[in-house]
């Protein structure tokens, strides 16, 4: 089968011809019918994250927000047949860890992350192995597309968890969103869809465009506004109360902070490029004196995506309105080397394989 397979940081990505995956006893094969093309992807591309003991090898195929048809089906597995249309979180757990006990199984004990791992190949393939799936899999409701699903991905699941289980977030709080990248835009769907009051943030117009289209009651223009962070406090009136870096630079977590007023809570979305190392300096002492709290998200439980589906099916939110462009396999090269100069708006997604 036809997959993308990184063979040297930084270089493009090579299609080439690869076996085709077989089930584990407790896994299926899903036939990837849409997978989105996320910045998460465009640092493994460039190989960061060794200062975390999490750089991706040379050799993976990656893509980690696939949807699509189950063609196979391990012998131990209870939930899904062949023909079940499902979608598959990256955080994949074993479901049988205390936090995967606990509801918690996208920082499982033992997990893996899909495209991410040699034991876990991605989704810019035509098939994708889902391990465990009595646990990871998510089925499809019937009307929702794979694109929709593979919209929702990484990205959108990981700005709901935040905001709905990791932040204490009511309605009617200002929730300013640093970055309109996918998450980012995620991130001001989800909080205009619990009733919060958002404040977005980017260099591109285009993208605070795209933002306010999405639930952004207002927008600030980064390159423009001599203070960000007084420019938010001044728009919700004492400062945010929840605060989201869904970009991962030093300027956008130190502003996400700064916005904050008193007992506020950043969010950490984005992850570090390889200048900061997975390291931002942030003022401690007034962090303490004030009392802000620092979150992070990773993905999003599989057990809680009947949430999402059913806000879905409500009309309450639509990954779909983030998706800008389907694209095809070969395309995925250069489409990562778009996000080097912030080069895409919105949600990508492969659509032929």
């Amino acid at each position: 089968m036809r997959a993308a397979v990184l063979r040297e940081y930084g270089e493009p990505l090579a299609i080439e011809d690869v076996d085709r995956p077989e089930p584990d006893p407790h896994g299926v094969v899903v036939e990837t019918e849409a997978c989105g093309i996320c910045r998460s992807d465009w640092h493994a591309w460039q190989g960061h994250g060794e200062w975390a003991d999490d750089r991706v090898p040379r050799g993976q195929i990656l893509g980690h927000e696939p949807a699509g048809t189950v063609v196979a089906v391990g012998e131990d597995v209870s939930r899904f047949r062949e023909g079940d249309r499902v979608a598959v979180p990256f955080n994949l757990g074993r479901g049988t860890c205390e936090q995967c006990r606990n509801g918690r199984g996208n920082v499982c004990e033992d997990g893996l992350a899909l495209g991410f791992e040699a034991d876990a190949p991605g989704a810019f393939a035509e098939a994708v192995h889902v391990p465990y799936a009595d646990y990871n899999a998510v089925e499809l409701p019937a009307g929702v597309s794979p694109v929709e699903m593979a919209g929702l991905g990484c990205r959108f699941a990981t700005a709901y968890h935040g905001l709905a289980h990791r932040a204490d977030l009511t309605s009617g709080d200002w929730v300013a969103v640093h970055g309109c990248g996918g998450v980012g835009l995620s991130a001001v769907h989800v909080a205009d869809a619990l009733g919060a009051n958002v404040v977005a943030v980017d260099l591109a117009d285009e993208k605070l465009a795209k933002a306010a289209g999405l639930g952004a009651d207002e927008t600030v223009n980064a390159g423009e506004a001599a203070d960000v962070p007084g420019r938010i406090r001044e728009i919700a009136g004492n400062g945010a109360h929840v605060s989201v870096d869904a970009l991962g630079v030093a300027e956008t977590c130190r502003n996400s902070v700064a916005c904050l007023g008193k007992r506020g809570q950043h969010l950490q979305l984005g992850l570090t490029t390889d200048e900061e190392r997975g390291e931002v300096s942030l003022p401690t002492d007034a962090m303490a004196m004030n009392e802000i709290t620092f979150l992070g998200s990773r993905g999003m439980p599989p057990t809680r995506y009947g949430e999402l589906l059913r806000m879905m099916d409500r009309g309450t939110v639509s990954p779909a309105a983030l998706v800008t462009k389907e694209v095809g396999l070969a395309d995925v090269p250069d489409r990562l080397a778009a996000m080097s100069d912030y080069g895409t708006v919105g949600i990508e997604v492969v659509t032929e394989f």
